[in-house]
This record gives C-alpha cells, structure tokens and sequence, in this order.
C-alpha cells in the first residue's frame, strides 16, 4: 500500500504543475496578443519612414555621405545591442540568440576579441550570460523594463548608441534580437545600425518600404527634413526590434508553456494507470487472501 500512497502523491503533485503551467500559458497567450497587435501595427510605420528617408538620400545624393551618422565611426571598438529576456521558461528563445552571437563572434576574430567590442544589454538572461564569459558590458538598460518599453524608452535606448558612435568611441553599432514572423518561428536577426548605408535602406524586409512618386515640394529644404528624420529613423528601427523582441519572447514561452501542460497531462494519465493497475492487483491479493482462508477453515 505504499507504493499506492507514493503514486497518489505523485499524480497530486503532477497536477498542481500542470495547473501552474497551464495558468502561465494563458498569461504568455494574452501578453502576446497585446505585444503582438503593437508589432504589427508598428511595421507599416516602419516601412513608411524608411521608405521617406530612402527617398530624401537619394534626392541630396554625394551630400548624404558627409553626415557623420552615413560615415564609419571614428572609434576601434563594435558596439552590440543585445536583447533578451529577464525571465527563463521561454523555451528555446534566449539560446537561439545567443546562438547566433557566437556565430557572429566566431566569424571574426575581431569580434571574439573582448577588448574590442562593448555589449549593451536589454535582458538579464544576455547580461548574465556576458558576464560570465568576462565580455565588457557597457550598459544593462532596465528602466523600464522590455514589458514596458515605448517609443521614449527606445528613443533614449538609440541616443545612447548613437551618441557612443558620434563621440569617435565606436566604428559601428550592430542590433541583435529575436524577429517575430510566426507563432512558432522567431529568427535571431542581426541590424546594422550604424553607419547607415544610404545604398541598403529598405533592404532586408520582406515588405518594400514607400517610394514617393511625382515631384514633390519639400519644406523647409530636403536636407532640413533630412537631418531631422534620421535620427527618428534609428529610433524606430530600434523600437520595432524590441517590441519584435517580446513578442518572440512570449511566442516561445506560451509554447513552451504549453508544451509543459501536455506533459504534465500525458505523465498524470500514465500515473493513473499505474496507480489503478496496483490498486486492482492490491484488491485481488486482498480476494484470494480471503478466499484462500475460507477454504482453509472449511
């Protein structure tokens, strides 16, 4: 009968785990109808001012190399942006990103070389992921935390890089972050951010971005409305990237979640099976130990 009450313990404790993570699946699920509706709405938005800076480079021409942000920076070092979550049971996400960083890494021993690249970090699984291998972490952004970003939060995420590479401490910032496409496809993606390649704008999205057609009068001039532009440019690249980033994020733990749930399911039935087939073999034992005494008293 003990092993009876060890089974029953067991199949309690399976279900209160499978309640646990059915519950965080249906938390993950609703987080990532919210983040996901702002990915999808922030893309065309995305695509629009690509497509108007596209536009305005090609409009001014040779003059667009002179712009400090179009040339390579005046530093030695790389700068990497690099988001993850804070939280862990999310599945596969934070591997596979950090994955593709040391792919990048191996690809050049320059960017193997600690001393020649500063890692800015939105997520603590990359921070202390970092950490541990003695990588220089110029900066954890916590505040406010990826749940909560916005457009002023990703606004002083870019200024934060682009005044590194202005000051000549940096030759070029790159971003590294989940791409949400699916449910269940979230691609580690990588963006360089700075310098910007007049000749590559709107390249590498699925979507082309506008292109404005007819002659158009510009207001004050077009190098104005240039200058003015970029740097909102970089500041949306980087916001899409971490609401992408989040998005993924949840994406993979709700399936992670999920997954857990069916375990646990697929683990309680098979206990309860166990648990019935000893309970039965218990109450026959129990028959013939009746019956077997009955016919010895008879």
């Amino acid at each position: 009968m003990a092993g009876i009450r060890e089974l029953r313990g067991r199949i309690k404790s399976v279900g209160n785990i499978k309640q646990i993570t059915r519950a965080m699946e249906m938390v993950a699920t609703t987080k990532l109808r919210k983040f996901q509706d702002r990915a999808v709405a922030s893309r065309p938005y995305t695509l629009e001012i690509t497509g108007l800076v596209r536009h305005l480079a090609e409009v001014l021409g040779e003059e667009v190399a002179d712009r400090p942000l179009f040339q390579a920076g005046r530093g030695s070092k790389t700068a990497v942006l690099l988001v993850t979550s804070d939280r862990g049971l999310c599945g596969s996400y934070n591997s596979n990103v950090l994955r593709a960083l040391e792919l990048w890494r191996a690809a050049d021993p320059a960017h193997g070389d600690a001393a020649r690249v500063d890692y800015f970090v939105y997520g603590r699984k990359g921070y202390q992921y970092l950490s541990k291998r003695k990588h220089v972490i110029k900066r954890l952004f916590v505040e406010p935390v990826l749940e909560q970003i916005d457009y002023r939060g990703a606004a002083r995420t870019a200024g934060a890089l682009v005044d590194g590479f202005l000051s000549g401490e940096y030759a070029r910032v790159r971003l590294l972050y989940a791409a949400f496409e699916s449910m269940v496809r979230h691609v580690p993606t990588w963006i360089e951010l700075l310098p910007i390649a007049a000749g590559s704008l709107g390249k590498g999205s699925s979507e082309a971005p506008a292109t404005i057609a007819g002659d158009v009068l510009l207001e004050p001039d077009a190098a104005t409305i240039f200058d003015r532009l970029v740097p909102k440019y970089l500041e949306t690249r980087v916001y899409n990237a971490l609401i992408e980033a989040i998005t993924s994020e949840y994406a993979s733990r709700r399936m992670s979640m999920k997954n857990a749930t069916d375990a646990a399911g697929d683990m309680q039935k098979e206990l309860k099976g166990i648990y019935n087939r000893k309970r039965q073999e218990g109450i026959t034992k129990d028959l013939l130990d009746i019956v077997g005494g009955a016919e010895a008293v008879r």
